[in-house]
C-alpha cells in the first residue's frame, strides 16, 4: 500500500515570520537542504502536500509541493504527519505497522495513521500536545523551536549533511590554482566550477559545491559551507554558509542562510542571516549581528521581543525584498516579505511590504515587480502563486503588520 508525506505548520512554526507569512516552514533550508527535503529522505516517503496557514493555500513553486487543506488528505492509504519543525537524524527511520505518534527529542511532533485508521484534527496540528492516547515512537533527531535557531545551527548541520551523503575521501580534489587549507572534505560536482585565486579553507568544516555552482577568483570560502547548484560566489569572505539554489553571493558572509535565487552581488557585511527568496541587496547593504554591550540580541515575533540568548544575531529578510545601496541594518532587523526598504526608515521591524520609510507597496505594483524578478531567472509566476501573494498581503495588512 502507498505511504504519503504531509507536513504540518504548527502555531509555533507559524510564527516563524518573515518567512512563513509567504512560504510553509518545511520550505526553509536547514544545513543543505529544506526541511521537508530532509524528511522525505529520512523517512523515504515523498511529501505530497504541506498543511499550513490559510492564506498560504494556492502556494505553488515548481520544486516543492503544494499546501493542501486537511480534508484533502486520504483515508484510503497510509499517511504520516510530521511537523515542519522535525529535524530528524540521518538514518532511514521505520513506521508502523500500526498507528502511533512520532516523538523527537522527548517531543510529539508526529502521527502515523495506517489507512483506515483514525486521523489527525485541527487541534493536535496546531499544538502536537493535544495528542491522543496511542502508542509514542521516539526518532533521533532535533526540535526547532525559534526561527533563529534555522540560522544558528545551520553550519554545524551543513558538516552533519556532508559527512553522512559524501563518506570517504575527497571527491575531485580543487583545480590547478586554487589553494586549500585544513583535512576536512571537499566534495566538488563534476560540473562545478572554481577559478584560479580561490581558497578554500576546510579547517573548520567540509565545503560541498553541488554541480553548476560556481565559486569565483579573490573569494575565500570556509567550511562547513554548502553551495547549492546554479549558484555563484563572485569573490569575497565566505564563511559557513548555506547557499540555495541560483543564487549570486559576494562580499564579506557569515554564518547565514541563503534559501534560493536571491541575489547579494556587491560588496558588504552580511553576518548570521537568513535570506528569502528572491530577495536583492543593493550594494553595501551591511547588518550588525553583534550589539555593541556584547548583550544578547531580542527579535521582533508577532507575540512580542523575545531574547534569542545569543549574542550573535544578524538580520531575516523576507521573500522579495529589495534594499537600497548603502542600506544598514540592525542587530536582529526583522524585514517582512514584500518589502522595498529605501529612505529614513530605522529600528529593528521592516513590516511586510513596505515602501520606503512610511508607505505600503502597492499590491498591483508588487506582483507585477515580483513576476519580472522571477521570469529573470525563468520561472513563470503561476495563477496560485499570485493569488497567494495577494492573500499575504491582505493578510498581512488585516493582522496590522504593514504599519
Amino acid at each position: 500500500m502507498s505511504r504519503s508525506l504531509f507536513l504540518f505548520d504548527d502555531a509555533t512554526a507559524r510564527d516563524w515570520l518573515p518567512f512563513t507569512l509567504t512560504r510553509p516552514a518545511g520550505e526553509l533550508r536547514f544545513g543543505t537542504m529544506t526541511l521537508r527535503a530532509r524528511a522525505e529522505r529520512m523517512l523515504d516517503t515523498a511529501c505530497a502536500g504541506h498543511l499550513a496557514a490559510p492564506h498560504l493555500a494556492g502556494y505553488d513553486e515548481p520544486w516543492a509541493p503544494p499546501v493542501v487543506s486537511l480534508d484533502r488528505v486520504d483515508d484510503d492509504a497510509d499517511v504520516v504527519f510530521l511537523s515542519a519543525r522535525a529535524v530528524p537524524a540521518w538514518q532511514t527511520h521505520e513506521l508502523g505497522p500500526g498507528a502511533h505518534l512520532i516523538a523527537v527529542d522527548g517531543s510529539v511532533c508526529g502521527w502515523f495513521a495506517p489507512a483506515g485508521t483514525e486521523r489527525p484534527d485541527q487541534a493536535f496540528l496546531d499544538d502536537p500536545g493535544n495528542a491522543p492516547d496511542l502508542p509514542v515512537r521516539e526518532l533521533p533527531g532535533r526540535v526547532l523551536h525559534r526561527i533563529w535557531e534555522v540560522m544558528a545551527g545551520s553550519a554545524e548541520q551543513v558538516a552533519r549533511d556532508i559527512a553522512a551523503m559524501n563518506p570517504g575521501p575527497s571527491r575531485l580534489s580543487p583545480p590547478v590554482g586554487v589553494d586549500t587549507m585544513g583535512r576536512n572534505l571537499l566534495v566538488r560536482a563534476p560540473g562545478a566550477v572554481v577559478e584560479p585565486g580561490v581558497v578554500l579553507d576546510l579547517t573548520r568544516g567540509p565545503i560541498w559545491l553541488e554541480d553548476g555552482a560556481a565559486v569565483r577568483a579573490f573569494t575565500r570560502l570556509a567550511g562547513p559551507a554548502h553551495v547549492a547548484a546554479g549558484s555563484t560566489i563572485l569573490g569575497g569572505s565566505v564563511d559557513a554558509v548555506s547557499i540555495g539554489p541560483q543564487c549570486r553571493v559576494r562580499g564579506e558572509v557569515e554564518e547565514s542562510v541563503f534559501l534560493g535565487y536571491a541575489n547579494k552581488a556587491h560588496d558588504g557585511f552580511l553576518g548570521h542571516a537568513i535570506v528569502g527568496m528572491w530577495a536583492n541587496l543593493g550594494a553595501f547593504t551591511t547588518n550588525s549581528d553583534l550589539k555593541n554591550n556584547y548583550g544578547t540580541v531580542r527579535v521582533w515575533t508577532p507575540a512580542g521581543p523575545e531574547d534569542t540568548r545569543s549574542i550573535k544575531v544578524g538580520c531575516f529578510i523576507g521573500d522579495h525584498v529589495k534594499t537600497a545601496i548603502g542600506t544598514t541594518l540592525n542587530t536582529g532587523t526583522v524585514i517582512g516579505p514584500g518589502a522595498n526598504v529605501f529612505g529614513a526608515r530605522t529600528g529593528v521591524v521592516v513590516p511586510p511590504f513596505a515602501w520606503g520609510a512610511d508607505q505600503v507597496h502597492r499590491l498591483d505594483r508588487f506582483v507585477d515587480t515580483a513576476r519580472r524578478v522571477m521570469a529573470r531567472r525563468e520561472i513563470a509566476m503561476s495563477d496560485g502563486q499570485q493569488t497567494m501573494l495577494e492573500a499575504a498581503w491582505h493578510h498581512a495588512r488585516d493582522r496590522g503588520w504593514t504599519g
